[in-house]
C-alpha cells in the first residue's frame, strides 16, 4: 500500500526561499482589515496568521497595476505577499512545499493521466 501519510516541513522565510515557480503553503500574517488607524492612532483590525495555499516566483507582474515584484508569494486571486521583514501589509513568515498528490511524486496531472491517477490514489487506500 502507497502510503498517503505526509509531514510538513516548516522553512523561515527570512533564511530560505524556494524555488521559482514552487507551490507552496505559506503562513501569512497581516491585520485585517489593512493598515488604518484611529484618531488616537492605534491600529484598528485584528491581526491574524494563517495558511494559504500559495506559489512563489522571483519576478510577477501585478496584472492589477502592472508593478513589478521581486522574490514573491501569489495566490490564486493574484494577491502578491513578499517573505517576512519586507515593506507590505502581509507578509509570510513561513513556507512548506505542498505534498505530492496522492498516490503520486507529482503535483499535478493533466489530460489522459488523470484516471489511472486517481485510480491509483484510490486503490491505494482501499488496499490497506
Amino acid at each position: 500500500m502507497t502510503n498517503l501519510n505526509t509531514v510538513v516541513t516548516w522553512v523561515d522565510a527570512r533564511e530560505r526561499l524556494p524555488w521559482d515557480g514552487a507551490p507552496v503553503a505559506a503562513a501569512i500574517t497581516g491585520r485585517y482589515p489593512v493598515k488604518s488607524a484611529n484618531e488616537s492612532g492605534s491600529e484598528l483590525g485584528e491581526e491574524f496568521w494563517l495558511v494559504r495555499p500559495m506559489y512563489f516566483t522571483t519576478r510577477h507582474l501585478s496584472e492589477e497595476d502592472g508593478a513589478e515584484h521581486r522574490d514573491c508569494f501569489v495566490d490564486s486571486d493574484g494577491v502578491v505577499r513578499l517573505p517576512y521583514g519586507h515593506d507590505s501589509d502581509e507578509t509570510v513568515t513561513h513556507w512548506a512545499e505542498l505534498p505530492t498528490l496522492p498516490g503520486g511524486v507529482t503535483h499535478g496531472v493533466l489530460g489522459e493521466g488523470v484516471p489511472s491517477a486517481l485510480q491509483n490514489a484510490w486503490g491505494a487506500r482501499s488496499a490497506g
